[in-house]
Order: structure tokens, then C-alpha cells, then sequence
């Protein structure tokens, strides 16, 4: 794998959704890592000049991480629970509430982008796609990888004819990659645990990993390479807002919380004012309440209000320290 896409360290850089841009994605690429573009939210013409911009950035071969799609089942009652829900953060944000939500397929458009632009590596994110796309990918030479939580998840990406596995761990940051029920929360050395010897495709490390220990024990103990995504939202190339960035720098053991309310799906991030008051509220299914909240999310960041934002970081996010990406990937070799 190392040798394939140019990489000096078994280390790749989280593809995360919202947060990369092609600057960051290319710093990671030059820096000796793999780069990844998280191109959850992009459709399929965002998600080519996305990657066109990336080209024009680094010569070396990067990957892309996508949502494997499902179709929202609409229910009327619930999307209208979710919507009363929400409704005192419309109002105290000043925003009229979103009336339609209109999940659109972009999933074949990415595919197609992914193929078009010959990118070296494409990753998968809550499921596993349909053996037609797997093969498309594999018969351009495209390396892919699943994302799993638990045991029996990483055996099926095994069996869907993938090349590699992200093993994510409870403690990461962001959207759980989970597509089984129920949702398991295993420690990430746990998880490696219980799947070496069970599978035989590469395995990559995911979850709070924020020192040079934590990538050797991870290799030491059966995986190929580790996937590093707190610790580089903090890097100086990392475009993401600077209250975004404080947050992290100050965050506190202790401080992040599992939630579905901001997109439907459960994702790691640091607790606050949204997902404290959201706790047992009804939530429409991803991507519909992605779509109900994020007005609430872009005026709250206009705003400067840090209380309705979703920051997605890991569990050992208060351990990790600005500077650029090559001082940051220096800390872990």
C-alpha cells in the first residue's frame, strides 16, 4: 500500500465530510501521507472539480471517502416531530424553519467522478455498495476500502470483494461508519483485537489516535496502516473555522458526546448547548435532519455561536496540538 500510492508512512489522513478542502487534502499528499477527500455532502459535479482542484495541487495519488446511500423511508409524523423539535432554534437564531427536504440521489454522479478523474483510492462509509459499483471501481484499477465497526461488519466488506478495511474504534471523531444494529461502541485496540486473524484484506486503524505510541501498538498488533483525523483538524493548512479550531485546542478530557441530532446518523463530536437540549428529541432519518439543521448550523457559525454548531472531533481531542501538517505527521513517526 505504502509503495503503491507514494506514501512514506502508513498513515492516512481522515476523509472527513464538511472539513477538507483541496488545499488540506494536497498538504496531507505532499507531507508523505494519504490525502482523502470526504465527499459525503458534495453531488456528483462537486465531487469533480473537487478532485480537479486536488490534482492541480499535489502529483501524488490521494483517495476519496463516500456515503453509501439508502433512501430515507418519509415518514410525515416524524419529519414533522423532527421539525418541532428544532423549531426553538429557528426561532432564537432568528431563521424561518426549513419546510422541504428533499433527499436527491448523487451517489452514481460520484461514482462516475471518481472514475472519470482515475482517482487512486475510493473508501466507503456507512455500508457497503452494490457489487455493479465495486467492480466498476476494481476494473479501473481504483483501490477500495470499507469502513467497519465491529467484527462481523469488517467480514462483510471482506466478502464484498474489497481490497482494505477501516477499522474505526468508539473513540473516533465524526459519523460512526456503523451499518449493522445495533450500533456498537468498541475501543479501537478491542476491535483490532477481535478481527486480526479473522479476515485477510489489510486493516486500517481509526479512533483517538493522537500519538507516535498509538500508531506503533496499532501496527504492532496486525494493522497495516492507521487513518489520523483529530490531530490533523488542527493543522495550520486545515481550512476549517478558527472557532472550529479553538475548540478542539481547548477541549477537555470527557468533553464529546455520540449524537444523531445534526445529521440523523451518530457521530462523535463535542457536546454542547444542540446536543444536550436534542437528547431525546425526535430525529428525522440522515439525511433528512443533515438538511432540517443546517441552517441552524450555517447562521449559528455566522453568528459566532459555537452552541448549535456540530464539531465533530475524537474522544483524545484535548491531546492533540497545532502546526502544520509535516510538524503534526513528524509527532507520529
Amino acid at each position: 500500500m505504502l509503495h503503491k500510492f507514494e506514501m512514506h508512512y502508513p498513515i492516512i489522513q481522515a476523509p472527513m465530510a464538511g472539513v477538507t478542502s483541496p488545499k488540506f487534502v494536497a498538504a496531507c499528499a505532499e507531507a508523505g501521507v494519504l490525502g482523502s477527500i470526504g465527499a459525503g455532502y458534495l453531488d456528483g459535479e462537486q465531487t469533480k472539480r473537487f478532485i480537479q482542484e486536488v490534482k492541480k495541487l499535489t502529483q501524488k495519488p490521494f483517495g476519496i471517502n463516500l456515503f453509501v446511500q439508502e433512501e430515507p423511508r418519509i415518514d410525515v409524523d416524524v419529519l414533522q416531530n423532527a421539525r418541532m423539535a428544532l423549531q426553538p432554534f429557528y426561532d432564537e437564531l432568528g431563521l424561518s424553519p426549513v419546510q422541504s427536504v428533499v433527499s436527491s440521489e448523487v451517489f452514481e454522479g460520484q461514482i462516475q467522478a471518481v472514475l472519470d478523474e482515475n482517482v487512486a483510492v475510493c473508501s466507503f462509509t456507512f455500508g457497503i455498495p452494490s457489487a455493479d459499483v465495486i467492480r466498476r471501481l476494481k476494473e479501473h484499477n481504483v483501490y477500495v476500502i470499507g469502513t467497519a465497526t465491529t467484527l462481523n461488519e469488517a467480514q462483510c466488506v471482506e466478502e464484498a470483494g474489497m481490497d482494505a478495511v477501516v477499522l474505526q474504534g468508539g473513540e473516533a471523531g465524526g459519523h460512526r461508519g456503523s451499518f449493522t444494529e445495533p450500533m456498537q461502541l468498541i475501543a479501537r485496540n478491542d476491535l483490532l483485537q477481535q478481527v486480526v486473524g479473522k479476515i485477510t484484506i489489510p486493516i486500517i486503524v481509526a479512533g483517538g489516535i493522537v500519538s507516535k505510541d498509538d500508531v506503533q501498538t496499532a501496527l504492532a498488533n496486525g494493522a497495516q496502516a492507521v487513518q489520523i483525523g483529530t490531530a490533523l483538524l488542527v493543522a495550520h493548512e486545515c481550512e476549517i473555522s478558527s472557532q472550529y479550531k479553538n475548540a478542539v485546542l481547548q477541549s477537555k478530557a470527557q468533553q464529546t458526546t455520540i449524537t444523531r441530532a445534526f445529521t440523523g446518523k451518530p457521530a462523535r463530536g463535542l457536546a454542547n448547548d444542540f446536543t444536550e437540549r436534542m437528547k431525546d428529541a425526535v430525529v428525522a432519518p440522515y439525511p433528512l435532519q443533515h438538511y432540517l439543521t443546517t441552517t441552524i448550523r450555517k447562521e449559528s457559525a455566522e453568528q459566532g455561536n459555537a452552541q448549535y454548531l456540530s464539531m465533530w472531533m475524537g474522544e483524545n481531542s484535548y491531546l492533540v496540538q497545532a502546526g502544520s501538517v509535516k510538524d503534526i505527521i513528524a509527532k507520529f513517526i
